[in-house]
């Protein structure tokens, strides 16, 4: 399996066993509310706020929360968020890149500095990593009645890079131009994806020992705690007996 398949994988299955579901709501909620702020509460011309809805309807949140997070975002007295990076090492040479949403910059900086200083990292400037990632789209889609041969050709005809069916999930990959392009293909083919995103995969990975990843992990996990932050990107290499492990 290629490692942003299998990174794809365990979020998915960590996700479900950790059950957070009010974690993954709130980040959707925020990230609802900041696409219509953007470019308003009209889907069809909004592409950030299409996403945002086809990943509330993955996460299988009702109609009822996502109509009052497009309410929120339509309000103008509603509290304003921006998108803030940053990116920094982690002990053995892990590089990491952490996707904040926020209403307060100066709270979430001053949140992610205090992980890294905890747990010895260093905070670097923005961009220094950029070369060590790849963005790319990351589509998990239920495989249910679908025919595996015929939905593959569909894919590779949108612009599918990879495609990998596992636990019943395929995970299709595609390069960030045809991302916009493989979200049109699965609406027309009425195909809704338990999440669709554009994420940052690494060029190369570090393999550690057992404990040591583990460790890493633990770091990983409370930075994706912390409310602020939306998505957590990383060299670790996920191996199979790290899996298993966590």
């Amino acid at each position: 399996m290629s490692g942003h398949s299998k990174w794809s994988t365990i979020k998915r299955k960590k996700g479900a066993i950790d059950a957070k579901r009010s974690k993954v709501f709130s980040k959707i909620i925020k990230e609802i509310t900041v696409a219509v702020k953007e470019g308003g509460e009209d889907p069809d011309g909004n592409p950030r706020l299409r996403l945002a809805i086809s990943n509330a309807k993955g996460a299988s949140m009702p109609k009822e929360t996502m109509q009052r997070a497009i309410n929120k975002g339509s309000d103008k007295n509603a509290a304003n968020f921006f998108d803030q990076t940053f990116e920094g090492y982690l002990a053995h040479g892990i590089a990491v890149i952490i996707e904040c949403t926020t209403d307060n910059q100066q709270r979430t900086v001053s949140n992610i500095r205090a992980i890294f200083n905890k747990f010895s990292g260093n905070l670097g400037t923005n961009g220094s990593l950029s070369f060590i990632f790849d963005r790319k789209g990351i589509f998990v889609i239920p495989k249910g009645d679908l025919n595996q041969d015929d939905f593959e050709m569909e894919m590779i005809d949108a612009g599918a890079e990879d495609i990998v069916l596992e636990d019943d999930f395929f995970t299709v990959t595609t390069s960030l131009e045809d991302f916009g392009a493989m979200m049109k293909k699965l609406e027309g083919l009425n195909i809704e994806p338990e999440s669709a995103e554009l994420q940052r995969i690494p060029k190369e990975t570090i393999t550690l020992e057992l404990e040591d990843a583990l460790k890493i992990m633990k770091v990983i996990d409370i930075f994706e705690e912390d409310d602020d932050v939306k998505s957590v990107y990383h060299t670790l290499e996920i191996t199979e007996e790290l899996m298993n492990a966590m």
